[in-house]
């Protein structure tokens, strides 16, 4: 199936169409998820490279968490602005230029002997990259250049994709972690991002300048939609109630995400378990995200996306307190892993498409970067109050009811939004 780009000229003088065939609706989505899949893979596996890097840099574990709760908050505050950036000067510009950055930063971690050297490295750097490789803006990118039809299917099978990344991920750092050490991996990751740079290119989608603002299903957008400038997007869903419920619940989101990611693989080391369990569980919820995003995506399109959120987070609730309630086997474990990762990202494309069924998609790498930002500011303090509370209590109980209790609440802001679509009025009327 052909999806026809805008044609209208962007602010820079050397832009033009790519050619025809990266104007297939399956090459935007298998280059956005294979992009996507493997800048969130790396952050996966970030739980496998804490315990050898404090062990030879002597840190404890609250050290490098707080490296990487930076590295979430880093990225939740970057994110409103390379979602911008995107809407402005076109999406792949972002997207290689957070590829580099990546790079950078997980070469700039094998060269961080203090606190301060990893919180830069693996902190800002690699969570400003984050920003411009992932969420934001590859799921704003497919959403301007996919119908209203196909857009909830395309976002699903772009995150399924990214989803099958992770997973092949997650062995083959093992592999390298065991025959190359703790840098050698991150160098070898780091060389696989740079290559990936020519990805981004057809996702030469011009920005928001000549994208229809299509809000309905049949692409005809509202009175002055095509008109709307950034700054009263932006002034109208900050005036909307659903916008702010969203972006708390997206909190809840990040929390329990990081906190898990981060974590597991020492938690299930303290409990008795071998490194292999941590590798297999990080390993089976990246596989289950596959069927997880995928499922969501299609249900997005047919059912009410508000209640679909709250469902996975009452899910996800029951999910944690079973796994602690239940005694503790690689029976138990994988149980929890499957349900989880099934679980794990399918937040997104919903979350995502209810920014674009209200306010439309001519902005929504910005919307969503601004919402982004509520769920890195859960992921930064999931990953780093982990840290925190185990220094202190030699415990992650607390941690975990701290989730669950989120969930609970996550599940009931979602419910009230009005997601209903914005009709605007008093603007010239859009151009064909």
């Amino acid at each position: 199936m052909t999806i026809h780009l805008p044609c209208s000229s962007t602010s820079g003088p050397s832009a033009g169409p790519p050619p025809r065939w990266w104007r297939q609706l399956w090459v935007l989505v298998l280059a956005g998820g294979v992009l996507m899949g493997m800048a969130l893979g790396v952050r996966h596996v970030q739980g496998l490279f804490m315990l050898p890097i404090i062990a030879e840099r002597g840190w404890s574990r609250e050290t490098f968490a707080f490296a990487m709760a930076v590295q979430n908050l880093a990225w939740g505050l970057a994110q409103p602005f390379t979602g911008m950036l995107a809407d402005r000067y076109g999406s792949w510009k972002v997207m290689a230029g957070g590829l580099a950055l990546y790079a950078a930063g997980l070469y700039g971690m094998t060269q961080a002997h203090t606190s301060t050297a990893l919180a830069w490295s693996a902190g800002l750097c690699i969570g400003v990259a984050l920003s411009g490789t992932t969420f934001g803006v590859v799921y704003g990118a497919l959403s301007r250049m996919t119908g209203a039809a196909q857009r909830s299917r395309a976002l699903g099978l772009a995150g399924a994709v990214g989803g099958i990344a992770q997973f092949a991920l997650v062995p083959g750092v093992q592999a390298l972690l065991a025959g190359t050490g703790w840098a050698g991996a991150l160098l070898l990751l780091a060389v696989a991002l740079a290559v990936l740079v020519p990805l981004a290119l057809p996702f030469q989608d011009r920005g928001a300048a000549a994208a229809p603002d299509h809000h309905a299903p049949d692409h005809h957008a509202p009175d002055g939609a095509g008109r709307q400038p950034l700054h009263a997007a932006v002034r109208e869903a900050f005036g909307h109630a659903g916008f702010w419920l969203l972006n708390l619940g997206f909190l809840a989101c990040g929390f329990q995400l990081a906190f898990i990611a981060s974590h597991l693989p020492a938690y299930l080391l303290d409990r008795g378990m071998r490194p292999a369990d941590g590798v297999a569980a990080l390993a089976l919820i990246a596989l289950a995200n596959v069927a997880g995003v995928y499922v969501c995506g299609l249900l997005g399109g047919r059912h009410s996306k508000k209640y679909l959120l709250a469902g996975i987070y009452l899910a996800r609730t029951a999910a944690m307190a079973l796994f602690l309630l239940l005694p503790l086997s690689p029976a138990t474990l994988y149980g929890f892993s499957a349900a989880m990762g099934f679980l794990w990202l399918g937040t997104v494309p919903l979350t995502n498409g209810i920014l674009a069924q209200v306010f439309g998609v001519r902005y929504l790498a910005t919307l969503f970067g601004f919402v982004f930002l509520g769920h890195q500011i859960g992921s930064f303090l999931g990953v780093w109050l982990g840290g925190l509370v185990f220094e202190l209590t030699r415990s992650y109980d607390a941690v975990w009811y701290g989730a669950m209790a989120l969930g609970i609440v996550a599940a009931a802001l979602h419910s009230p939004i009005d997601d209903r679509q914005i009709v605007r009025t008093g603007l010239a009327p859009a151009r064909p």
